[in-house]
């Protein structure tokens, strides 16, 4: 499957994160790759030191802060290849958070002196405990404002502008603890300060309210996404909900939109692991409502986002259909995007842009006869890989890498010659450069099964043994993390595969050991490829272990391995007949036939 960019998220690898908002400041750049940055956090004494020091010349913060930094890092379960992305993040949400709190501007000196301090004691914390000495003098400066509040509410009409002053100055404080929780990645508890934010301000400010509530449901959408966590998605769905009943879409259009993309993004995130497709279809319905509002002429950039967005829900839907009408919308979608997301004005989102067009091309192209479809897809990821360059954000390049081979692999299967194959086995190997095993052990399997399959492909067309036996090689390394436990579909797509490439280097040797092992690994796909599951796959592998039994069979003197061949050919054929596959008919009656016939023939 191709990789898939739903939503717009920071750049990984050596550590940029892009800031947004009313408030943002200048995209933070780490530069070092994960390696270099784990082993600055496990140094120790004046290497790390020096570290530290040059770290915070380059962020324009201070030493203590970059101490700080480290130490979230070491508190939070951050996988090795996210370090130099998360560090990013971290640094930019600190340096937003200082860059707020220093515009927060309360009409109470003790307050103020309170925000003052917090900020004081943020620029050079080096430890949980300087975070949680911020966070209580913020919530000081919050139960100051509570406390005015209150007081203010027990004066008559003349104190109802101070109350509104003071409610909003109390959810803006709140609103950055729920910024500072983001900094330290609780995603949870920064949906809780954005609720109570919102509802500080429920009453008399509707704008500021669904702002806080679409805070609320992101951070929840954050959690659910990272954490696989659907229980959250679905939480942050019904927030969304809850907020589209009273928005007043009239006076409030762009915010009644945001929060239809981001009920959207929630219901695209938790659809796309469900089995059914209701959720998808309401991600589109609300990714057009949005729409609605995120005209091009009045938000481009915004509108263009929603229009990647819906793309990508769309061809999440089409994937699962048989026809192609979600998938040219999906096409429509992106082409969409690109109109306002160009390469001089945001090249990492048009280069996010044109990776998932070529996705929707390519499953486009896979259900068609000709080659057109492909081709732009392999000239779309070969556009996005002009601004997603290794140096930049080397997994998201080893991604498109990913796709890139794997879509000229469909191409060269469909061409006599072998020019693709080789290339698609040049851009796979170049993906497996930084997708390593350790890193991101699943992709790495998923890019060695596809390299197995381009190699076989390659194989079959050759006279030699020398690429079937990369392919054999291929398919064992992906199945080191593929296992039937962790992935059990997959596990057993590779084992028929590997019985595949098996098969083809026993027909080419006298012998029949590869062809038993062969047999053995269709036999172990076919425990999680079951008839009831996934009935047109089961009827592929039993046709496969069924040609490699007539192969065995055929090499000895017995009728047991071709009777056994005829079973399973007739089985799928069944299943075949079931589905109307009637152009693979006429395959099955003259193979069965000709099993029927040696048969016959060993038995006189």
């Amino acid at each position: 499957m191709p990789e898939q960019d739903h939503f717009d998220q920071y750049a990984k690898g050596t550590g940029i994160a892009q800031a947004y908002g009313e408030h943002a400041t200048a995209t933070v750049t780490i530069g070092i790759p994960p390696e270099q940055l784990q082993a600055i956090l496990r140094a120790a004494g004046e290497a790390q030191e020096a570290k530290i020091e040059a770290l915070s010349r380059q962020l324009d913060t201070s030493r203590e802060a970059v101490r700080g930094f480290f130490k979230i890092l070491e508190a939070s379960d951050v996988p090795f290849e996210k370090l130099p992305e998360t560090l990013a993040a971290i640094a930019q949400r600190h340096r937003d958070l200082m860059n707020r709190l220093s515009a927060l501007d309360p009409d109470d000196p003790e307050i103020k002196a309170k925000v003052d301090e917090a900020r004081a004691v943020l620029a050079h914390a080096d430890s949980p405990g300087a975070y949680d000495r911020a966070d209580a003098l913020l919530a000081e400066a919050e139960a100051s404002d509570v406390r005015a509040i209150r007081e203010a509410e027990a004066l008559e009409r003349e104190a109802h502008a101070a109350v509104r002053r003071k409610r909003h100055s109390a959810a803006a404080t709140r609103t950055e603890r729920g910024e500072l929780s983001l900094t330290r990645l609780d995603y949870l508890q920064a949906a809780q300060h954005f609720k109570a934010a919102a509802e500080l301000v429920a009453g008399d400010a509707p704008e500021l309210r669904a702002a806080y509530v679409n805070r609320q449901a992101d951070a929840l959408r954050q959690y659910g996404d990272e954490k696989g966590d659907n229980a959250v998605l679905a939480q942050a769905i019904g927030i969304c909900r809850d907020a589209l009943r009273i928005l007043p879409r009239v006076d409030l259009p762009l915010d009644w939109a945001a929060t239809q993309n981001n009920l959207g993004n929630a219901l695209q995130t938790l659809g796309a692991r469900e089995s059914g497709t209701a959720r998808l279809e309401e991600a589109v319905a609300a990714f057009r409502e949005a729409l609605k509002e995120r005209t091009r002429e009045r938000v481009p950039l915004a509108w263009a986002a929603t229009q990647n967005n819906l793309g990508a829900a769309l061809q999440t839907l089409g994937a699962r259909e048989s026809g192609t009408a979600r998938l040219e919308e999906a096409v429509a979608a992106y082409r969409e995007a690109l109109k306002e997301r160009t390469r001089e004005r945001v090249p990492l989102d048009w280069a996010t842009t044109q990776n998932n067009l070529g996705n929707a091309l390519r499953a486009l192209g896979e259900r068609e006869s000709g080659t057109a479809r492909l081709e732009e897809a392999v000239a779309a990821y070969r556009e996005a890989l002009k601004e997603r360059t290794r140096e930049r954000v080397p997994l998201r390049w080893a991604a498109i890498q990913y796709n890139l081979g794997t879509t000229l692999w469909t191409l060269g299967e469909r061409e006599s010659g072998t020019a693709r194959l080789e290339e698609a086995v040049a851009a796979l190997r170049q993906a497996l450069q930084e997708r390593t095993r350790e890193r991101v052990p699943l992709a790495w399997a998923a890019t060695q099964y596809n390299l197995g399959t381009t190699l076989w492909t390659l194989g079959e067309r050759e006279s030699g043994t020398a690429r079937l036996e990369e392919a054999v090689a291929a398919y064992r390394e992906a199945l080191k993390e593929q296992t039937r436990e962790r992935v059990s579909l997959d596990w057993a797509t590779t084992q028929n595969n590997l019985g595949n490439a098996l098969k083809a280097l026993g027909e080419r040797e006298s012998g029949t050991a590869r062809l038993e092992e062969a047999v053995t690994a269709y036999r172990e796909a076919l425990k999680e490829l079951t008839r009831e599951r996934v009935p047109l796959h089961w009827a592929g592998t039993q046709n496969n272990l069924g040609n490699a039994l007539r192969a065995l069979g055929e090499r000895e003197s017995g009728t047991a391995r071709l009777e056994e061949a005829f079973r399973c050919i007739e089985a799928a054929r069944g299943v075949s007949r079931e589905a109307a596959m009637l152009q693979y008919e006429t395959y099955f009656r003259t193979a069965l036939e000709s099993l029927q016939q040696l048969i016959e023939q060993r038995s006189l």
